[in-house]
């Protein structure tokens, strides 16, 4: 049977794998778009455990809700990206410095 505790410890690997994906791979936007998705659903995790762990559904409703949003913040990445490569040819983040302003 497995616990609350097992569920968190899985929570808490996922999110410091996508904590160590930021941090050392800053060169492709893409790879950080997957970071912070992987992110959100170690999250998503800890909120389904505690929601069933307490009995209340709650979680669930908030987890519903940042799925939402992260597939906004997805969709909405990936097209700023395509855009970008079609401009500059490149989606190193190295390379898009002079859009600073």
């Amino acid at each position: 049977m497995l616990s609350l505790s097992h569920y968190l410890v899985l929570g808490a690997i996922l999110f410091a794998i996508s904590v160590l994906g930021i941090f050392l791979n800053r060169k492709n936007v893409i790879i950080l778009l997957m970071a912070i998705e992987l992110m959100l659903l170690s999250v998503n995790m800890n909120f389904i455990a505690f929601s069933h762990y307490m009995g209340d559904t709650a979680g669930q409703i908030f987890v519903f809700f940042i799925l939402t949003v992260a597939a906004a913040e997805s969709a909405i990445g990936l097209a700023i990206l395509v855009v970008l490569f079609r401009n500059l040819h490149t989606i190193n983040v190295d390379d898009l410095d002079h859009l600073k302003g």
